[in-house]
């Protein structure tokens, strides 16, 4: 009977954990906002998932070229999503996460030079490797970091800054 009580107990406790809403695999960080800076900026995380940043943010959109780290990182100061793809990734994937953007105004696609996973996913402090666009991780991780977390501005602009690319 002990038994019985503790593998329910068990069984309940479990699909309780299920529905908590934490999205397997997130890396998390501990970067400040707020820091101005020119130039490039070196960061800990590729790409990068907050810290100084340039004083423009990047408007919010789809590029089909890469952005600089500096710019993005503004706009995930401001709440923003920003999800980066390597070089190579199969155009079908490209176009799936480009519709997963659409429409969204505190978003960021891009291809990324140096990341080592297919495709990322970064709010502030908070980073998502996934190995391609069908992975089901995607849309409850936009869900919940596009205008939320730990961004320190959320709310703030996310257009009319800066539209270039590298």
């Amino acid at each position: 009977m002990k038994r019985l009580i503790l593998l329910t107990l068990s069984v309940l406790l479990s699909a309780c954990n299920q529905g908590s809403g934490e999205i397997q695999g997130i890396k998390t960080f501990q970067n400040e906002g707020g820091t101005h800076q020119e130039g490039r900026i070196a960061y800990a995380q590729t790409p990068p998932a907050g810290g100084p940043h340039n004083p423009a943010w990047q408007n919010c959109g789809v590029y089909n070229r890469p952005l600089y780290d500096e710019y993005a990182v503004h706009s995930l100061e401001h709440g923003a999503v920003w999800i980066t793809y390597r070089a190579g990734l199969p155009a079908e994937q490209v176009e799936a996460l480009k519709k997963l953007v659409d429409g969204r105004t505190y978003a960021l696609l891009s291809p990324h030079e140096t990341q080592t996973a297919p495709v990322v996913l970064s709010a502030w402090n908070r980073q998502l490797e996934v190995q391609d666009a069908s992975d089901p991780r995607i849309k409850p991780f936009l869900q919940q970091y596009e205008q939320g977390g730990e961004a320190p501005e959320v709310g703030a602009s996310c257009s009319g800054a800066y539209g270039g690319t590298v």
